[in-house]
């Protein structure tokens, strides 16, 4: 039997056409109880394991954490070189891997931890070298980006509008980020550049900055561009 509709073929107990969902019914045909040729609902594809891949991927990851570690142990009896490997190793899970393991934390909490885990790794290549540049220069430098990047992204995450103001003002934030770089690094390692290259950096990002800002205030240069680019 086939549908009178579109012309598939129909098994025995079939009551309605898979495809264009027409009722079947022929008063000649006895109905039957036979099971359907077709399946009532979509194919649905089993779901992997997302925690184990995880698991198998987090093994593998600390592969090279471990082996310079034992080896320099094992030939010097001491940590030194391997500590900085297994530290940046350390430090790309926590950027990459470790979000995976939380799938509906608030991203605001990955962001505050990567800065910190970078941190720490600063901290231990400035204990381990005796440089004395971490608290001078590091850290303000590292949680200066930090907060403007969490800033960001709870404004993003939490507002939800305004985007061209938030991102607009983060480009602001950026410049004067570049001017206390290089403010840090003459305090910190008496180093004076002859050209103020943030003073040049800092007016690129201020007009783009204010060029976000401009476009978000003038509604109708803001209509004109999303239709331009075809922006949602």
């Amino acid at each position: 039997m086939y549908c009178v509709n579109c012309g598939v073929q129909l098994s025995d107990g079939q009551k309605r056409c898979p495809v264009c969902n027409t009722r079947v019914y022929h008063p000649d045909i006895p109905q039957s109880d036979a099971l359907p040729a077709y399946p009532n609902k979509e194919f649905q594809s089993e779901e992997y394991n997302r925690r184990g891949l995880l698991f198998v991927i987090t093994i593998l990851w600390f592969i090279p954490l471990a082996l310079p570690v034992i080896f320099e142990l094992a030939w010097h009896a001491t940590v030194t070189w391997s500590g900085l490997v297994a530290g940046g190793v350390l430090l790309g899970y926590i950027i990459l891997i470790l979000p995976f393991w939380f799938k509906h934390a608030p991203p605001i909490i990955f962001v505050a931890s990567d800065f910190a885990a970078v941190l720490l790794y600063l901290l231990y290549i400035d204990l381990q070298n005796g440089g004395g540049w971490f608290l001078s220069f590091a850290f303000p430098v590292t949680g200066a980006l930090g907060l403007i990047c969490c800033a960001v992204v709870t404004l993003c995450c939490y507002i939800r509008r305004g985007y061209l103001y938030i991102f607009g003002g983060a480009t602001i934030a950026l410049g004067l980020w570049t001017c206390l770089i290089e403010l840090l690094i003459w305090v910190t390692f008496g180093i004076v550049s002859p050209v103020f290259w943030s003073a040049c950096s800092f007016t690129t990002l201020f007009v783009i900055g204010m060029l976000q800002i401009v476009i978000a205030i003038v509604k109708p240069l803001k209509e004109s561009l999303r239709k331009k680019f075809f922006l949602g």
